[in-house]
């Protein structure tokens, strides 16, 4: 994948986020393990670009104005509450001979038969999972291949997820991360519902009484009201 690469101004006057955003600027803080922050500024336009490259889960080149290149993940992105642009980012540093923690997203890919053909519903249980490893290693998405969902006693968990042997995993192997679920038979439930329905109504009784004998006469009590 090719290296993403950002410049960035030093800011020397904390506070201006107003004055740069509406320069078509946006402010931002760059911190890590074992270094002071630095404020910065960045092009709105250059930062989303690259956004939508690496999410939050690759690695980013930021320069300074001093030509010091800084190996950044993206932590936090605040939005405007009404446009949802951005206006403010946090990068933070990593060492490259360091492991790291990372969240990474998982990317459904493929076409199940048990949805095609069978009319189930894809169940996707889990969206991303963490990971951790040397940054240079750090994948930017997992592909789940859901072709595998063949029929509905199919499942794929963690332990099926295809990654390299230098990444690891932060999960138990059997985790569920997808199925496919039956169809629900709507008809069948409705008729069900209505059957119980009726028999709860009253005056509704079913009868258990024996069948009489042959030759048997059937006796009818005719029970009066006593006259007070």
């Amino acid at each position: 994948m090719e290296k993403i690469q950002l410049k960035s101004t030093t800011r020397t006057q904390v506070g201006d986020s107003e004055k740069l955003r509406k320069s078509g600027q946006i402010p931002g803080v760059l911190y890590g393990h074992g270094i002071d922050n630095v404020h910065l500024s960045l092009n709105q336009g250059e930062f989303e670009k690259a956004f939508r490259k690496a999410g939050e889960s690759t690695i980013i080149e930021v320069t300074t104005e001093d030509g010091k290149l800084h190996n950044v993940l993206i932590h936090d992105v605040q939005r405007h509450y009404l446009t949802s642009q951005p206006i403010h980012v946090d990068f933070y540093e990593v060492k490259m001979t360091e492991k790291l923690t990372a969240t990474v997203p998982l990317e459904y890919v493929g076409e199940s038969d048990a949805v095609k053909m069978l009319g189930g519903t894809l169940v996707k249980v889990i969206n991303e999972v963490e990971v951790e490893c040397l940054p240079a290693d750090l994948p930017h998405n997992i592909e789940i291949d859901i072709s595998h969902l063949k029929t509905f006693s199919d499942s794929i968990t963690i332990k099926d997820l295809k990654i390299s042997d230098k990444v690891e995993i932060k999960a138990e192997a059997d985790e569920m991360v997808a199925m496919v679920q039956q169809p629900r038979d709507v008809e069948a439930e409705l008729a069900k519902e209505m059957v119980g329905n009726v028999e709860d109504v009253e005056g509704v009784v079913k009868t258990t009484e024996e069948p009489l004998a042959e030759g048997e006469e059937a006796v009818v009590e005719d029970k009066k009201e006593e006259k007070k």
